[in-house]
């Protein structure tokens, strides 16, 4: 894909994208390409500087997309964890009993958030006890 600042003879600049060089010369004479503001078929490219492609911009990119990305699956972490807490609630260190209890139906189904030692959690998988840990995130502890 190309990329050119076009202008129309009234003076209207606008961009457009095309395939190639061709394409936008074949759009131009067959009275395809229009200004979106007036509509006049009289297009022409502007002037533009080229932008070159170097590993250290492709690497920053890179870095720039990673970084947007890690950034976006922490907010959707953030809230998730969030809403958990919202919607639970915090037995604290009952937590291993409360779970037993509504998992063997002698309390009302619920969620519940606490804590629990290594082995407490053991104990709750080997018996069939669905629990999973809420993640700490990077601004918890701050």
């Amino acid at each position: 894909m190309i990329h050119y600042a076009l202008s129309c003879d009234k003076g209207h600049a606008f961009d457009g994208w095309f395939a190639g060089s061709a394409d936008f010369d074949k759009q131009v004479e067959s009275g395809f390409l229009t200004c979106p503001v007036c509509n006049s078929a009289k297009v022409a490219k502007g002037l533009m500087a080229p932008q070159v492609s170097t590993a250290r911009s492709q690497e920053s990119r890179k870095a720039a997309l990673i970084d947007r990305a890690q950034r976006e699956a922490m907010d959707k972490l953030r809230k998730a964890v969030a809403d958990i807490r919202a919607n639970a609630e915090d037995v604290g260190d009952r937590f291993p009993d409360e779970a037993r209890k509504i998992h063997y139906g002698e309390a009302e189904e619920r969620g519940i958030i606490g804590e629990a030692k290594p082995d407490q959690v053991r104990d709750l998988l080997d018996e069939g006890i669905e629990i999973m840990p809420l993640p700490i995130l990077p601004d918890d502890k701050n």
